[in-house]
């Protein structure tokens, strides 16, 4: 992996302004860090705004510092903004992507585009929560917004994001939404909001409310997910994006879709990456991304053309066959590209699903039944890859043995393929409700098999994720699964597989009762999109070596500890996950003291799934987040503990909240709160 390094000198001397306050209409007032070109004050220049819930004083502070001062440092005032109730601004957050979190973008953007400082012309940015609500603030053209850069975001925050897949509830919901309800219960920092900050700490706890919860009450797409998901109408959007994404990460289907709706200028780049900027994502090979970014901004903030707008529409990096493996620090392909997307190069290939076997033409019908262990899928790694150790799918080979298997035979040439696989399958099930995994693996000589990718249904979706319908027992329906978007490469002599299973733990939570998957072999079908060679590939333009601003430096006090197991009891033949962190944002310590602004931040973080082989009630999720944050005699601590199962007809969400200032509890609370199963 290249190195990532840092420049120490830039075209423009950057001033740093810790906080400034900016006003709303209703009195709140928001925080925001700056990073200003000093000659910005006589001659203004075009602003580039990230807007996030997670603090930028100090948990973001060693990410914000490098990337930010780079941005200033060639010409920008670069912002980075605590939304209304988060990290040292004013008020309550109330929910992810509310109405009022958009209407405060929109304020933050006029006042920007006004201050002297400012050209009038604002671009905006983020990962993760920040390119959400950037495409969302798009959505409402603000006259001041130019151009934005969406990176590991999605345009559908229902069929694609942290909640559901394909109708199915994903264990992420319960995971993110502890992290965010700890976040909520974190306090300002009194260096900032002075006297008041406890003030609106207690607020804070007193108003929270555990997300997750209200999650959970919204088991299909509804106006509540309509709200925020640009894919409603993605005529709305008028500037132009840049929409980025990775491989190992989760939100890299947007990539293609927004290539495909948006009637603006826009680029897509997807890499090899997880849930991480370009410039030191996992795998690599890493970027130089801040220098993509800047020219972006100045293509369209600025009006200088780079060049970038010449350049092909679509551009991923073509991810070659590997032995699957718990991690990679890098891995092996090269990059290729579309000057637009879709693409009329792709071209469909079909299988047909004969039993056991993918051949050309389909096969007289055959019924063939699958009841899946409930641990089906403890080799599919995280729905969601972070850059940490052992995320990504292991050999296949346990799952598979669980799941109906199609086999092709071996190929005789390299076959590629960009897009979306589709499996068409006709399918009769023995209870009303139930879920079906699909996997597409690559299937190596020695009979390792590798997941590509894969895709999720809940079968009460299988027409409408707006109005789900049960199924009746037994009666035979065509359903299909689109598998998420990947570039891959087949080497000649693999065969290609796809593996059917009714259970896929831990991503996915299970049906309330066990399932028989009947699939009738020679009715179904696989659609491979495949790319041919492009002999324009091996003359792309370069990205230049990875490099970023100095930044700001944590003093380890503690070392990190993490412990990712797999294991069994015995005694109720319970297959136990279990996670443990320390640290995340802070250099690789548990506990971590920030140099800059003398505060000690400890971070503690634990998950655990258990279910057994035959009962899918079984299945219990447990989380719990621990928080400290430490500045002389100034001492704060926030404990969350989350617990998810179900019965048949319901969810039972269990929540504990606890404060500490010192060694006093100053707020405590346990909620349990019960939500009917809605065909899930």
């Amino acid at each position: 992996m290249a190195d990532l390094s840092v420049v120490e000198s830039f075209p423009h001397d950057v001033e740093e302004i810790e906080n400034v306050w900016i006003p709303m209409a209703d009195g709140v007032r928001l925080a925001a860090r700056i990073w200003l070109p000093h000659a910005a004050r006589d001659n203004p220049v075009p602003a580039v705004l990230e807007y996030l819930p997670y603090r930028k004083r100090d948990l973001m502070r060693l990410r914000d510092e490098p990337m930010h001062r780079y941005y200033a440092g060639h010409g920008y005032a670069a912002l980075r903004v605590d939304i209304r109730g988060s990290g040292d601004s004013d008020g309550i957050l109330a929910d992810e992507y509310s109405e009022q979190e958009i209407a405060d973008a929109l304020e933050v953007i006029d006042w920007i585009a006004a201050q002297t400082w400012c050209s009038g012309a604002v671009g905006m940015l983020g990962i993760s929560w920040g390119g959400f609500n950037a495409l969302q603030v798009a959505a409402r053209h603000p006259p001041a917004l130019k151009a934005i850069m969406s990176l590991c975001a999605a345009d559908d925050r229902y069929a694609d994001d942290a909640h559901y897949m394909g109708g199915c509830l994903i264990n992420e919901n319960q995971q993110w939404g502890t992290v965010l309800f700890a976040y909520n219960a974190f306090p300002p920092d009194p260096e900032i909001s002075g006297a008041a900050w406890r003030d609106k700490w207690i607020e804070r706890l007193e108003s929270a409310t555990p997300f997750t919860a209200r999650w959970l009450e919204h088991q299909r797409r509804d106006a509540y997910w309509e709200h925020g998901s640009v894919a409603e109408n993605l005529g709305r959007i008028a500037c132009p994006v840049y929409a980025v994404g990775g491989w190992a990460d989760a939100y890299s289907n947007a990539v293609p879709r927004l290539l495909a709706g948006l009637g603006v200028p826009c680029k897509g780049l997807v890499g090899p990456w997880s849930h991480m900027f370009p410039h030191d994502g996992i795998p690599g090979p890493v970027i130089g991304f801040l220098q993509e970014a800047v020219r972006w901004w100045d293509h369209w903030l600025k009006g200088i053309d780079t060049g970038l707008m010449d350049e092909p529409a679509y551009r991923v990096w073509m991810q070659d066959s590997v032995a699957p493996l718990p991690s990679y620090a890098e891995r092996p392909g090269r990059w290729v590209a579309e000057q637009a997307w879709p693409s009329t190069r792709i071209e469909p290939l079909g299988f047909a699903l004969n039993p056991g076997r993918l051949d050309a033409e389909p096969g007289p019908e055959f019924a063939l039944d699958i009841s899946s262990p409930q641990t089906t899928g403890l080799h599919g790694g995280v729905w969601c890859a972070f850059g940490s150790d052992g995320e990504m799918p292991t050999d296949q080979r346990p799952d598979d043995g669980r799941s109906l298997t199609f086999d092709s035979a071996p190929l005789g040439a390299p076959l590629e393929i960009l897009g979306s696989p589709v499996v068409t399958l006709d399918i009769a099930l023995d209870r009303p409700v139930g879920m079906i995994a699909v996997r597409l693996n690559d299937i190596a000589p020695d009979g390792t098999s590798a997941r590509v990718t894969y895709g999720l249904l809940n079968l009460t979706h299988r027409d409408s994720h707006r109005d789900p319908t049960p199924l009746v027992p037994g009666k035979r329906y065509t359903i299909t699964v689109r598998l998420n978007d990947i570039a891959h490469s087949f080497p000649a002599g693999n065969a290609i597989r796809i593996a059917v299973s009714t259970s896929y733990w831990p991503i996915a939570w299970p049906a309330p009762e066990p399932t028989v998957l009947t699939v009738f072999a020679g009715a179904g079908s696989l659609e491979l999109p495949v790319r041919p060679p492009r002999a324009e590939d091996s003359g792309l333009r370069a990205f230049e070596p990875p490099e970023q601003g100095p930044g700001d430096t944590a003093t380890a006090l503690r070392p990190l500890r993490f412990v990712r197991e797999l294991g069994r009891d015995l005694t109720t033949n319970e297959t136990i996950y279990r996670l443990h962190s320390d640290a995340g944002e802070l250099g690789g310590a548990s506990l971590a003291r920030i140099d800059a602004i003398d505060l000690e931040i400890g971070k503690r973080f634990e998950k655990q799934y258990r279910i057994g082989e035959l009962d899918p009630l079984s299945a219990r999720v447990e989380t719990t987040y621990t928080s400290s944050f430490r500045r002389g005699d100034w001492f704060v601590r926030v404990d969350v503990r989350t617990g998810l199962s179900a019965t048949r007809d319901a969810f039972r969400l269990t929540t504990e909240l606890d404060a500490f200032e010192g060694e006093t509890r100053v707020f405590s609370r346990r909620w349990e709160i019960p939500v009917p199963r809605d065909l899930v």
